[in-house]
């Protein structure tokens, strides 16, 4: 778990890249209506829960900087006997106090008013910035005369590209439940069932295993239906003889995973898929082993779609010579999609990609992305080889960026043709 002691570094942090003689503020996430009267499960904001670790609603963090000062103010609900019946134990201003290393604890119904007072002689406001936000809208209105306005989540989605001793172990756990999963996937007789079916199989694992959500909606695509990226119905049925693509991560902690696998329905590949997924995965190997400090994300790009094309002319998927194909681009086709993103709190994690003169960043020790090639045919695709057509396949890890290279975090997921057989081979 991260430590408070960790959440005061975050929050000291944030406050020294802001002048003197400014106010910042960050609100909590606000509840999401699912229908009616009834709510989706409530889920704290990402940046706030960086700062600090709490996961209640209707919260606020301020930050105060003078010349000779800075202090942090936490708002919290107040303790409700009837409300707390209805919707859970609320902290209180008095356990605050004992946990949180903030300065000051208010009361959330106290905000308007202090808020006021904060700003009072203050030459700039850090704050959200065209956010949906009630209270954050209620902030502009406040600080409508003040000259400077700047957004603060750009600064601490900075803060969070490079990841801690803590949080890394945090994301090792994710995978270690996702791990289960997937291999639960696997090793289960998936002839006769639907995608839904594999779905639950997959998100039980998750659950079981103190991972209370999934990291963002599974997709069990199998087929044709794996040609649809972002495919989530998940309600066809699991065709003997056709492979499934499984992009599914829990979040655990608060901190994601992301992982993809692709497995045959009745756990043998045929020649065609074989020769398809083997392209992938040398592919993916390849990235993987080009990580290390100091590497642009766009190189990792530039060289996975060659090597894909390259090997989709030999295969006669891609028809001409190799240099004219990546000039125009016909790769694109097939992969559409970039080599990988950050991952953290958020399984898509927001940090930068390009510094504040809008140069790539380079990796660095400490940050965390995925590595996904894959190669998407459609079934109806009439200038691929007939084999081919109709496969989807997408291998996706979830790699740290170490001193002197990487750490494949999930390397103890099953990839290899054979892993997967063997796997398999216990239904």
């Amino acid at each position: 778990m991260i430590s408070e002691s960790e959440f005061k570094k975050r929050r000291d942090s944030l406050a020294n890249k802001m002048p003197n003689s400014s106010v910042g503020v960050i609100f909590s996430a606000e509840p999401a209506t699912r229908s009616n009267d009834t709510h989706h499960p409530y889920r704290q904001d990402s940046n706030f829960y960086y700062l600090t670790g709490f996961k209640e609603e209707n919260s606020a963090l301020v930050f105060l900087k003078t010349k000779n000062e800075l202090k942090t103010v936490l708002f919290v609900q107040k303790k409700d006997k009837t409300l707390e019946l209805w919707s859970g134990e609320r902290l209180g201003a008095k356990e605050a106090k004992s946990r949180f290393l903030v300065d000051e604890i208010y009361l959330s119904d106290d905000f308007k008013k202090k808020f006021k007072e904060f700003i009072k002689d203050k030459k700039s406001i850090f704050c959200e910035l065209g956010s949906k936000k009630r209270e954050a809208k209620k902030v502009l209105k406040l600080t409508k005369d003040f000259k400077t306005k700047h957004d603060i989540r750009p600064l601490i989605q900075k803060m969070r590209l490079i990841k801690s001793a803590a949080e890394i172990g945090l994301i090792r756990e994710s995978i270690e439940i996702t791990t289960k999963a997937h291999h639960r996937a696997m090793s289960i007789d998936k002839k006769g069932k639907f995608e839904y079916q594999l779905q639950a199989e997959i998100e039980h694992e998750f659950k079981i295993n103190a991972a209370y959500s999934d990291a963002y909606t599974s997709i069990v695509a199998c087929g044709n239906s794996a040609n649809t990226l972002h495919y989530i119905k998940n309600d066809k049925p699991l065709v003997d003889g056709e492979l499934i693509l499984i992009d599914a991560g829990c979040e655990h902690n608060y901190y994601a995973s992301d992982i993809t696998r692709t497995i045959p329905v009745n756990g043998k590949f045929t020649k065609a898929q074989r020769e398809l997924y083997s392209l992938v995965l040398e592919t993916q190997l390849k990235i993987i082993s080009m990580i290390k400090p100091h590497v642009k994300r766009t190189h990792l790009q530039e060289c996975a779609e060659r090597l894909l094309t390259k090997g989709m002319i030999e295969l006669g998927i891609l028809k001409g010579s190799y240099k004219k194909a990546i000039k125009l681009l016909k790769h694109k086709k097939y992969y559409p999609h970039g080599i990988g993103h950050w991952i953290g709190i958020d399984v898509h994690d927001p940090a930068p990609y390009k510094d504040d003169k809008h140069q790539e960043i380079a990796l660095q020790k400490g940050m965390v992305l995925t590595i996904e090639p894959g190669i998407y045919i459609d079934k109806d695709d009439k200038s691929v080889p007939e084999a081919y057509r109709g496969i989807g396949i997408r291998i996706e890890d979830d790699i740290l960026v170490t001193k002197d290279g990487y750490e494949n975090l999930s390397s103890g997921i099953a990839k290899s043709i054979e892993e997967i057989e063997a796997i398999s081979s216990k239904f």
